[in-house]
């Protein structure tokens, strides 16, 4: 998919609009008019695609600064395309979350799983950030909830999947580690451990 710099968008906006203004006024409405055109086109672009693109770039590299700087110059999250939209909040959640702003990050991840996400995969990452800031709350409720939402979905992406399966293989063993500890006071209070200790007879 082709895209323009942001920067380089916005100039032509407003150089297009003015010489298709400075046209139409000189010359006549059909000298500028297209000018025009181009330029409305592109702030329809703008608004409705907002700076989502080019911020992804600076998340690949970990940008995370480079990313919300570049989120930033999008006018209204509220104007973009939905899907885009959903994005936008996916990308500052993860800023968020890299930053241990995680109340924000939970906002801005049930933002974007309220909204049309492009596939199965994106859904699915969504849920499992959910998964995990819920567990590091101790909501492990919550967080099982996120995790089975994540896994009934139709995930091709193999990091996805595998993200998945350790997210269930941490709560298989959670369990496990609860049962021992219980056994394992069972067997304590059972050798005698929780009451008193008869002293050995003296000879």
């Amino acid at each position: 998919m082709l895209t323009i710099n942001v920067y380089l968008k916005i100039a032509l906006i407003i150089v297009s609009m003015i010489l298709g203004i400075w046209l139409t006024a000189a010359f006549g409405v059909w000298y500028g008019i297209w000018f025009i055109l181009v330029s409305l086109g592109l702030l329809a672009s703008y608004l409705l695609l907002g700076t989502v693109n080019s911020a992804a770039k600076f998340v690949q590299v970990t940008d995370f600064d480079g990313a919300e700087k570049r989120l930033g110059m999008t006018l209204s999250p509220k104007l973009l395309y939905v899907t885009n939209r959903a994005i936008y909040y996916i990308m500052k959640g993860s800023i968020a979350m890299n930053r241990k702003e995680n109340n924000e990050a939970e906002d801005l991840f049930q933002k974007a799983l309220a909204l049309k996400l492009p596939t199965d995969n994106e859904k699915a990452m969504v849920l499992l950030q959910l998964a995990n800031i819920n567990a590091m709350k101790n909501k492990w409720n919550a967080s099982k909830i996120y995790l089975n939402d994540a896994k009934k979905l139709k995930v091709t992406e193999g990091q996805i999947k595998e993200q998945i399966q350790q997210f269930d293989k941490a709560f298989s063993n959670r369990g496990q580690a609860k049962a021992a500890t219980t056994m394992g006071r069972k067997g304590f209070r059972s050798m005698g451990g929780g009451g008193k200790r008869r002293r050995p007879k003296m000879k």
